[in-house]
């Protein structure tokens, strides 16, 4: 799969800093998956929703910064998310990644209520060849960012999954971070 070349040089950025980014360091065994459908053929991303949450935005793409940190929609337009496009587009077999803000601009984010998304609250994502990947909420996590969990979030999995994320728990005004990231696992449903 795409996603296991990269996963040993994976890093990524603070969420909703212009400040440093913060290495991935742990690697824990990735969960495992309810899912083992086919999954979709590829497509890029349009836009999520997130029903339960209010979360309404279009997908630009994110790629890596030449530090190997994964780049982050613009701080200066917290209400921006985007799709990590070195990995599957939603609804192919394997984790999509989809990372927003929890603030920026002295505004509330995109991902600002993320972390009270519940198992079964449903996701879609429209994508550019019409269809919508709808996914089904798994687990919602909260860890620090020193302690990533790279594969369960990157690594390979059997069926198309997502993973929503964001920064979350208390803000280091000297890092200009957050300390934690709260991820969201998600399996398609349809």
């Amino acid at each position: 799969m795409k996603t296991a070349v990269l996963l040993g040089a994976l890093l990524l950025a603070g969420c909703a800093s212009a400040g440093p980014s913060t290495t991935i360091s742990a690697t824990p065994p990735p969960t495992a998956t309810t899912s083992t459908a086919a999954g979709m053929p590829a497509s890029e991303p349009v836009s999520v929703e997130v029903p339960r949450i209010g979360v309404s935005s279009t997908l630009i793409p994110l790629g890596l910064n030449a530090d190997r940190t994964i780049q982050v929609p613009p701080v200066e337009t917290p209400m921006q998310a985007g799709w990590y496009d070195k990995g599957p587009t939603p609804g192919e077999v394997g984790p999509a990644v989809i990372l927003g803000h929890v603030d920026g601009d002295k505004a509330a984010g995109v991902f600002f209520r993320l972390h009270e998304l519940v198992a079964g609250d449903q996701i879609q994502v429209v994508r550019k060849d019409g269809t919508t990947a709808k996914f089904a909420v798994r687990r919602v996590d909260r860890v620090p960012k020193d302690a990533f969990p790279t594969q369960a979030v990157y690594g390979d999995t059997t069926g198309p999954e997502l993973r929503l994320i964001t920064c979350g728990g208390v803000f280091d005004h000297a890092a200009h971070s957050y300390v934690d990231n709260i991820i969201v696992y998600a399996t398609l449903v349809a």
